[in-house]
C-alpha cells in the first residue's frame, strides 16, 4: 500500500485488534487530538520495529515496514503519530527542525489530505514534511543493552590535564550535568571522552557523540570501535551503511540528530564552535530534542565563542581546561609581520617581499608549510604566481574538486607549500610544519579561525614547536585576541605544571 492511499485506510477488524478502528490518516488538524491507548501487554509487538524506531521520529517513508503493521503497533499504544507542524494563529512551527521562520515556509495542494498543505523548506534535506506527514516514534516498552564488562580495551596513558578533563566529564555523565572542556589544539579530546563513555555504558546508558562535519565521523568511528570492541557503533552521516541501525554508542553528524527524538542518555558535542553547528539554530534544536529530559550534555572545543568564554570566567558555566598538549610543550605563539597593501600588489601579479622571502626560505629548507589566504579567488592567482617558483606547490578551496587528493599529497610530503582558505584551519595534522596567514587581517580571520590555524604547529612530540606568522596591513581585534588567548592557555599550563617551561 503507497502512503499517498494511507488517508483512506482502515484497520481490519481481521487483524485482531479490541480498539475502536480510526482512520489510519486524516488531515492532521482532524487527530491532533488523539492519543494512542496504553500499551497492551498482550499484544506481541514486533522487536524488529522496536529496535528501528527506538529513539527516533522518522517519516513513514523512512520506515521499511508495512502501513498495517505500523498502524496496528499505534492502535495497541506502541508507536506514535506526532505533530509535525504545529500552527497557532498564523504562526507556523516545524517541531522536527524548530523552524518558525514563516519565509521557510511553503504550501501545495495536498494528495494525501486533499487541502492546501505546509511543509517545512529549513529541513527538507532530511525528506519533506508536512502538516499531514507525521512524525513517528517509538513509545513501547526498550530493551537494556547488556554489557560485559571490560568493555574499554584503550591502554593509553593521559595527561595530567587530560585526567582532569576526564573525570569531570565521567562526573558529569553520572550526575547528569552539562559540561564544557576547553581544550587546546591537539589536546587529545578524544581519548579524554573514554572514562566518561565507559561510565555511561557501565550504566546501560545510549551515547551519542556528535560533530558538524562527516569528515570527523568517518575518522573516529575506527577510533571508537577500536577502543570499545565489545559494544555496537554505528557512524551515521549523509549515505551511511549505518542509517537504519541502532546502537548503544553512536557517531553522528549534527544534522543527523534531527531524526532522534529524546534517544540519547548523554550527548557529546565535538567542534561545538565550528561551522554549520555555530551558526545554524536548527542544529542546537536537534540536539535539544534528540536527547532524553535526564540527560548529560558535553560540549569540546579549543575556541568557545565570547558568550562561553564569558560564562566560564565568570563562574556561571561548568568549565574544565586543558591548557596544554600532551607532548608538555608550550604552544606556538603567532608572530605579527607587516607586509603593507598586499592586495594592491597582488593585483600587480606579485607578493609583499617579506612573504615571498618567508616562502623561498621554506622551500630551500624542506620544511613544510600552510599559507593561508581570505578568498578562492586571490588563492588561485597567488599558487599560479608561486608555481613560477615550485611548480609543486598547491592551493585547495571549498570548491576544488581534487581537494582530497591534494591534501593526501600534502600528508605525504609531496607538496612542499599548501596555500589554502580557511577549509583546512582544523582537521588536517602534518607532524612537522610552519604557518603562515596572509591578510590576516580579513574579516574571515576570526578569532576562533585564527586560534584554529595556529594549532595546526607544534602538534607532534617530535616535533613541539614551529613558526605561526600573521602577515597582515593593519592588526585587528581578533589577531590580538587569537594572540591573548593563546599566551593565557600557556600560563595556565605553567601554573598547573602541565609544560616543561
Amino acid at each position: 500500500m503507497r502512503f499517498a492511499e494511507w488517508k483512506n485506510y482502515l484497520l481490519p477488524e481481521t487483524l485482531g485488534s479490541t480498539v475502536t478502528p480510526e482512520p489510519i490518516w486524516k488531515p492532521i488538524h482532524h487527530f491532533s487530538h488523539i492519543q494512542p491507548p496504553p500499551c497492551n501487554p498482550h499484544f506481541l509487538y514486533s522487536h524488529d520495529l522496536q529496535k528501528f524506531l527506538h529513539g527516533k521520529q522518522l517519516l513513514i517513508e523512512e520506515i521499511p515496514f508495512t502501513i498495517e503493521e505500523l498502524q496496528l503497533h499505534y492502535m495497541n499504544g506502541y508507536i506514535s503519530y506526532r505533530i509535525p507542524i504545529r500552527k497557532e494563529r498564523s504562526r507556523l512551527t516545524c517541531l522536527r527542525c524548530g523552524n518558525n521562520d514563516t519565509n521557510l515556509f511553503a504550501s501545495f495542494s495536498c494528495a494525501k489530505c486533499n487541502e492546501q498543505c505546509n511543509y517545512c523548506r529549513k529541513c527538507i534535506t532530511m525528506g519533506r514534511i508536512s502538516e499531514c506527514t507525521p512524525l513517528i516514534s517509538w513509545t513501547g516498552p526498550t530493551e537494556a543493552y547488556i554489557v560485559h564488562p571490560p568493555i574499554l580495551a584503550w591502554n593509553g596513558k593521559l595527561s595530567g590535564g587530560q585526567q582532569e578533563a576526564a573525570n569531570e566529564v565521567a562526573h558529569a555523565v553520572t550526575n547528569h550535568h552539562e559540561l564544557l572542556i576547553w581544550a587546546v589544539c591537539g589536546a587529545g579530546k578524544t581519548e579524554v571522552l573514554f572514562q566518561g563513555i565507559e561510565t555511561a555504558i557501565l550504566a546501560k546508558k545510549q551515547v551519542c557523540i556528535a560533530t558538524p562535519r562527516t569528515d570527523v565521523v568517518i575518522e573516529l568511528a575506527p577510533r571508537l570501535k577500536a577502543a570499545f570492541p565489545t559494544i555496537d557503533v554505528i557512524a551515521l552521516y549523509g549515505g551511511s551503511e549505518d542509517r537504519n541501525k541502532t546502537a548503544q554508542l553512536v557517531i553522528a553528524t549534527t544534522h543527523q540528530l534531527l531524526r532522534f527524538y529524546q534517544a540519547f542518555d548523554v550527548i557529546i558535542i565535538d567542534e561545538v564552535d565550528a561551522f554549520p553547528y555555530s551558526a545554524e539554530p536548527m542544529l542546537e534544536y536537534a540536539v535539544t530534542q534528540a536527547k532524553k529530559q535526564i540527560s548529560t550534555t558535553v560540549l569540546l572545543t579549543a575556541t568557545p565563542n565570547k558568550t562561553m568564554q564569558k560564562q566560564v570566567l565568570i563562574g556561571k558555566r561548568k568549565a574544565v581546561t586543558i591548557p596544554a598538549r600532551y607532548h608538555r610543550q608550550p604552544l606556538p605563539v603567532p608572530e605579527f609581520k607587516w607586509c603593507g597593501n598586499w592586495q594592491k600588489k597582488l593585483m600587480k601579479n606579485t607578493l609583499p617581499a617579506n612573504v615571498l622571502h618567508w616562502i623561498t626560505t621554506h622551500l630551500h629548507s624542506n620544511k613544510q608549510a600552510f599559507l593561508f589566504v581570505p578568498y578562492i579567488e586571490g588563492l588561485n592567482q597567488i599558487v599560479d604566481l608561486l608555481k613560477i617558483i615550485d611548480k609543486r606547490i598547491e592551493g585547495v578551496h571549498s570548491e576544488d574538486p581534487k581537494r582530497k587528493e591534494k591534501v593526501a599529497l600534502f600528508r605525504s610530503g609531496e607538496i612542499p607549500l599548501l596555500v589554502t582558505t580557511t577549509i583546512l584551519e582544523r582537521g588536517v595534522t602534518v607532524p612537522n610544519i610552519d604557518v603562515a596567514v596572509l591578510g590576516a587581517e580579513s574579516q574571515i580571520f576570526t578569532e576562533s579561525a585564527l586560534v584554529q590555524i595556529s594549532g595546526r604547529v607544534g602538534r607532534s612530540p617530535k616535533f613541539p614547536s614551529g613558526e605561526i606568522l600573521f602577515f597582515h596591513y593593519g592588526k585587528t581585534n581578533a589577531m590580538l585576541a587569537a594572540k591573548r588567548q593563546i599566551s593565557r592557555m600557556n600560563k595556565e599550563a605553567i601554573r598547573k605544571g602541565l609544560i616543561d617551561a
